[in-house]
């Protein structure tokens, strides 16, 4: 495998940086090079025939919040993980974890966000100059973590052209939850043939606001219906302790009382910033950029025991140990209670971009990506060092984009990578695992008259080889075909088949101890086989002067879906839960309009609204409910554009969620109402936005059905932000 990365490194950048030798150009010149950038898709803007969505420029500004999760999660199909506002992953159209590949500039995160919920995503949203959003199998391009889709995170820290002048952006912001206080700034510039780029960012929030108690409702009505069995049960057997045993109850019922109004464990402490370099030709670059992320946050709702609803069997089982475990724990409780846990994050990336126009007869271009990361993270409680996770990895693809070939224009990649992941300490949940991955794809398209047609097929092999263990390895394959089908009118119909393979990952198959970020006793299979998709969706998309709509239907079936099975077992004062497979399906639309109701001189009000669904089942004869599901939403918009004033005020209506997996608490629906008002003024060179922001303004108490911790931590309540951004 590291004989294949010298290979890469080798033939890719140096076969550009030859070419780029042989003639400097002027800076004026510089600008050629964008007709080579490479985006999410090789072959298009939004992946051709699958649905996808890009947030940029004033869109992105307005909607950038938190972490990546929160950033998209009002997206139609895309919901937030959220783990209070340090760490949150989107779930796209039900689907997230390894699912789901969350990258920036089109390499892997390469964190360790996918082993747990209170894992934080690495790639700062308030870096990005460009989200792209595939939404359903996106494995073709990006292997079997991409099986429910990718967001990529385009950051413009390798600069792909020399700017005529020097450019750069300046954003501030604060907001009176939790004394919120972001600050970053960019810059960018060159001469010659040579290009640079410097960015730096920081945010410190306290804990935040929240309407209510910190456990919702149905989890404190739980909390006490237990508390009256017990009671009951005291009765039966353990008269003498009776008086005490209630008196230590009581007291900690009076404690999650008192949990209300903030919640504990949700400030954060963030800081990072990159460097860039590169030397552009006429027909290329190549660049290399270094960048670091520092950051400390709280992980709310974080516990070592959410355990309910055990029956008398497990606790028969516990045998002349119950009392001494429920003494052990009481004290952790209480200990926990005067300090939530800190996660302490330190990541080094080194990223590395190449690219050539014309490298050879036949061909268009060839590019290159590699990343390079050492992570490390400490998850610190009352300031003393607990569970150490340890990521180093690196990942590299090329591609090489053909010109037409019996019709068929496409592009030949390979992907490479390497995972060396750790977890030490007594929260360690799985063993040290090696992972190593190799994939080749091919992506193309051709025109058929009127219609247009795409096709790609991949091969993936995937080796987990795990400290003191037995390997496995895994070998699959993906392929789809797409149809696009241009209608009168401005519409445009399109239908994408594919069958994509996931191969486990490697906390599905070793993991075996208690979990304390999931609340669970996670106990993995080596037996785990590949879960496989056969995915079908449909796009129904028009647009007029005045006007867009876009529907998009999906149903997908899974053979051997991985999922955690619930357990009528405890160990270790957690819920046990064991990795299975089974059968599923899961359905689901999203449908959005936008609709511009006036005009006048340079002004402009526009009304958008969109619905979203997903309908998941297990194949299997008990409950066949998948847990984490989101609710059904609705969402309006109202936006008034001009070319100083720009306002708009969001809603969105999240479902009542009572489709729930045995074990799981229902959720109530929420209302979110947010709003923003922007003043832009144009000194000379210069753009400036003043602005103000509200966001729950209802102060309503939001709880994500997609987040693992939704019982013991809801979002924030009402924040009013106030900021200022600078472009030149």
């Amino acid at each position: 495998m590291k004989g294949k990365l010298l290979s890469l490194l080798v033939a890719a950048p140096l076969l550009a940086a030859a070419a780029l030798a042989e003639e400097a150009p002027a800076a004026e010149d510089a600008g050629t090079i964008e007709e080579i950038i490479v985006l999410a898709h090789p072959l298009g803007r939004e992946g051709l025939a699958q649905a996808a969505d890009v947030l940029e420029a004033d869109e992105l500004e307005r909607k950038t919040v938190d972490n990546i999760g929160a950033t998209v999660g009002n997206e139609p199909g895309i919901h937030n993980s959220s783990y209070g506002v340090g760490a949150g992953r989107p779930v796209i159209h039900g689907l997230g974890g390894p699912r789901v590949r969350i990258m920036e500039d089109r390499i892997d995160t390469l964190d360790v966000s996918v082993s747990s919920g209170d894992h934080a995503v690495t790639v700062d949203p308030f870096v990005a100059e460009r989200v792209e959003i595939l939404k359903g199998s996106a494995t073709l391009l990006y292997g079997s973590g991409a099986i429910g889709g990718v967001v990529d995170v385009q950051t413009g820290r390798i600069p792909q052209e020399v700017p005529e002048r020097i450019r750069g952006a300046v954003n501030l912001r604060g907001n009176n939850n939790g004394n919120g206080r972001n600050g970053s700034f960019r810059l960018g510039g060159g001469s010659g043939s040579i290009a640079w780029h410097v960015d730096a960012f920081a945010r410190e929030a306290d804990d935040y606001d929240i309407p209510g108690f910190a456990e919702s409702a149905a989890l404190r009505a739980q909390e006490e219906e237990e508390h009256h069995d017990d009671e009951h049960h005291e009765e039966e057997g353990h008269h003498d302790d009776e008086h005490d045993d209630d008196e230590h109850h009581d007291d900690e019922h009076h404690d999650e009382e008192e949990a209300q109004g903030r919640l504990q464990g949700s400030g954060l402490e963030t800081r990072g910033g990159s460097v860039g370099l590169s030397w552009v030709g006429d027909r290329g670059f190549v660049g290399l950029s270094v960048s670091n992320l520092d950051s400390d946050y709280g992980i709310p709702g974080h516990s070592h025991d959410h355990g309910h609803g055990h029956d008398e069997h497990d606790h028969e089982e516990m045998g002349h140990h119950e009392d001494e475990d429920h003494h052990e724990e009481d004290e952790h409780h209480e200990h926990e209670a005067e300090s939530a846990p800190i996660v302490d994050l330190e990541q080094t990336r080194i990223d590395l971009k190449a690219a050539l126009a014309d490298p050879f007869g036949g061909f268009e271009s060839l590019s290159f990506r590699l990343g390079i990361n050492d992570y490390e993270h400490v998850e610190n409680e009352a300031g003393e060092a607990g569970t150490a996770f340890s990521n180093q990895a690196w990942e590299a693809r090329a591609e090489l984009t053909h010109g037409p070939v019996g019709g068929w224009r496409g592009a030949f990649g390979i992907q490479l990578g390497d995972r060396e992941f750790s977890v030490a300490g007594e929260e360690a949940f799985t063993p040290p695992v090696d992972t190593s991955s190799a994939g080749l794809f091919w992506v193309g398209e051709r025109s058929l008259g009127r219609l247009g047609l795409e096709a790609g097929l991949r091969y993936d092999r995937v080796e987990h080889d795990p400290a003191g263990g037995s390997s496995r390895d895994f070998s699959g394959g993906s392929a789809s075909l797409g149809l696009i089908v241009p209608l009168s009118q401005g519409w445009e119909g399109t239908l994408l088949a594919d069958f994509s393979s996931r191969a486990p990952v490697g906390e599905e198959l070793f993991s075996d101890a208690p979990h304390p970020g999931t609340g669970f006793f996670e106990i993995g299979d080596l037996e785990l086989g590949h879960e496989k998709a056969r995915n079908l969706a449909a796009t129904l998309a028009g647009r007029g002067d005045r006007w867009s709509v876009s529907g998009t239907f999906y149903h997908t079936d899974f053979a051997d879906f991985i999922y955690q099975a619930a357990t009528n077992e405890e160990r270790s004062g957690f819920d046990v839960r064991r990795y299975a497979q089974a059968d599923a399906t899961f359905s689901g639309f999203e449908v959005e309009g936008r609709l511009t109701v006036a005009e006048w001189g340079a002004g402009r009000l526009d009304l958008g609204i969109f619905y979203d669904r997903v309908s998941p089942s297990l194949d299997i004869s008990a409950n066949d409910n998948l847990p984490l599901m989101p609710p059904d939403r609705v969402g309006v918009s109202i936006e008034f554009t001009s070319d100083r004033l720009r306002a708009n005020v969001d809603y969105v209506r999240a479902a009542d969620q009572d489709d729930i997996a045995e074990f799981e608490l229902p959720t109530d629906g929420y209302n979110d109402l947010r709003a923003r008002i922007a003043w832009r003024l144009r000194p000379a060179n210069t753009t400036v936005d003043l602005y103000l922001a509200g966001r729950n303004l209802t102060n309503d108490e939001q709880r994500l059905h997609t987040s693992v911790v939704k019982d013991l931590a809801p979002q924030p309540g009402r924040t009013i932000e106030a900021g200022m951004r600078m472009a030149f």
